[in-house]
């Protein structure tokens, strides 16, 4: 284990919570996110372990048709419990999704992958967790939905994306020195 890495997490935490901390509706949002993010940990460990006997491709078709094979498996359930205006999407919401599916999942997965053959899985996941972040900067050149948010916000994002680049230029010291 690496303290860098560790103080590095923290940091990730602490700019999470002072974005969230002043909203308390949010905080069952947060333990979600938190937990997921903690199991999200595990996923680029293991993925690293595949990938020592199966390529990226193979990882991603397996990885990825067993989550939408899930999803179908729960959609019903899930739309019972709480039921949509519209199941069929519209013509944007389909182009949106083909969108996020391929640039945002396939290609974003596919990439990296092949880059946890390079980097510590620790630095994958930390990209990882910014998936987040690259969804509310979409919102936000979108559907301008930054018009809410207030200084703990970007106070917040300033430390997590300070966290990433510290831990980039961790990453570039190590292979300097080697």
């Amino acid at each position: 284990m690496d303290l860098r890495e560790v103080l590095l997490g923290l940091m990730v935490i602490g700019g999470i919570y002072i974005i969230f901390h002043f909203d308390p509706q949010y905080k069952i949002g947060i333990v979600v996110g938190i937990v997921s993010a903690l199991l999200g940990c595990l996923f680029p460990t293991i993925n690293r372990i595949f990938l020592l006997k199966h390529s990226s491709e193979t990882v991603t078709l397996y990885e990825l048709t067993g989550g939408f094979l899930s999803l179908s498996i729960i959609l019903p359930i899930y739309l019972q419990l709480f039921p949509a205006d519209h199941n069929i999407p519209t013509t944007s919401d389909f182009l949106w999704l083909l969108v996020l599916s391929w640039f945002c999942t396939v290609l974003a997965f596919q990439l990296s992958m092949n880059a946890l053959k390079k980097i510590s899985a620790f630095t994958v996941n930390l990209t990882y967790n910014l998936e987040p972040v690259y969804g509310i900067l979409l919102a936000f050149a979108v559907y301008q939905e930054n018009k809410d948010l207030g200084f703990s916000f970007y106070a917040g994002l300033a430390i997590i994306i300070l966290s990433v680049a510290l831990q980039t230029v961790n990453v570039y010291i190590k292979r300097k020195v080697k």
